[in-house]
């Protein structure tokens, strides 16, 4: 039950941050090019690459805290950083070929679900 809790907690910090960044960047470089989201996953990536190593190698962090953190901030914040880190960890088990699949089939079906999502809402 904490452990949700603790997401929950970790999301709403995390979707207000990503929701105020997308203001600030939108304010300051318009919405031509989709910046703020860009910056954002990249950003989330980074942090959650060294955030899940930093407290499973180097800091005795409690697992609830970690949890919230890392599912819940950072899920929050952006869940292509999750994706970023999946992939990771496949390759380092030596999963090199599955991480390509995913991540080749996660970004492929994920644009045709998107155009497929639009154009059912589109009326066919």
């Amino acid at each position: 039950m904490w452990n949700y809790l603790a997401v929950a907690a970790g999301g709403v910090i995390g979707c207000c941050t990503r929701y105020g960044l997308t203001q600030l960047v939108q304010q300051f470089y318009g919405r031509s090019f989709p910046l703020a989201t860009f910056i954002i996953n990249i950003l989330g990536c980074f942090l959650m690459g060294w955030l899940f190593f930093l407290t499973v190698e180097r800091l005795s962090l409690n697992p609830t805290l970690r949890t919230a953190i890392l599912a819940g901030g950072l899920g929050g914040f952006t869940t292509f950083s999750t994706f970023a880190m999946e992939a990771l960890l496949l390759v380092e088990e030596g999963a090199t070929r599955i991480a390509v699949v995913y991540v080749t089939a996660s970004i492929l079906l994920g644009l045709a679900a998107a155009f497929a999502g639009a154009w059912l809402a589109r009326g066919p």
